[in-house]
């Protein structure tokens, strides 16, 4: 509980006078769309989810990007188009979320995107398979200034790991992890809050309460639970 609360306070300092406003409209459209049955729309995204890249390393069965069958365009995002989407956005835009189907860190500059929001005041938050966190790019990650680090740990044995994430190595996540908290501290950073993910399906359900006992054991700051979907 602590964790998210002092993660959420993280993400409001990252409002100023312009984005309250924005916020404002938005909530206002919201209900007066609600009470009127009429549509009203005032305001700008206040959140974004920016894809850095649509390559990942892994196969994993649910995923268009592990199972190599996109039906979109692929590839990763160009460092000068994203300086002109933030000088558009950075008035109403606090949040961004840099993930969706590939790996971000296959992007090979991807921490300069963050640390060009960061630059814009905006709040950080990306999710990796932990595969390419080598002791190095810790100290990178921690230095960006990234707000959020989601790690996804699905399997506490090689065995359980795999069974989603297909060719994956369980013992380098844990490893990336272990190296992400260690430069924090090494750092005196408060951030990136670093969470384990972990997608319950039935290989692995048992392990739920192990993989609580584990991020404990690591220093990291919270665990989330998802379904397959």
């Amino acid at each position: 509980f602590m964790s998210r609360l002092k993660d959420s306070i993280r993400i409001l300092r990252h409002l100023s006078l312009q984005r309250v406003w924005n916020v404002f409209l938005l909530r206002l459209s919201f209900y007066l769309t609600r009470m009127t049955k009429k549509s009203f729309h005032f305001g700008l995204p206040a959140s974004m989810s920016i894809e850095p890249t649509t390559a990942c390393n892994l196969g994993c069965p649910e995923c268009p990007s592990g199972l190599k069958q996109f039906t979109r365009p692929t590839g990763k995002l160009d460092l000068d188009l994203h300086k002109t989407l933030l000088s558009q956005i950075k008035s109403t835009v606090f949040y961004i979320n840099y993930y969706f189907q590939g790996e971000p860190f296959l992007h090979p500059r991807f921490l300069e995107l963050i640390k060009d929001a960061k630059r814009e005041n905006i709040y950080t938050a990306t999710s990796t398979n932990g595969h390419f966190i080598d002791f190095k790019k810790a100290k990178e990650i921690v230095a960006s200034g990234l707000d959020r680090l989601i790690i996804s740990v699905d399997g506490l044995t090689q065995e359980t790991y795999e069974q989603y994430r297909r060719n994956g190595q369980m013992e380098k996540v844990l490893e990336g992890a272990r190296n992400i908290i260690k430069w924090r501290k090494a750092l005196n950073s408060k951030t990136p809050m670093v969470v384990f993910q972990f997608l319950v399906v039935r290989p692995n359900e048992h392990q739920v309460d192990e993989v609580r006992q584990l991020a404990r054991e690591i220093g990291l700051d919270d665990v989330w639970f998802k379904t397959a979907q």
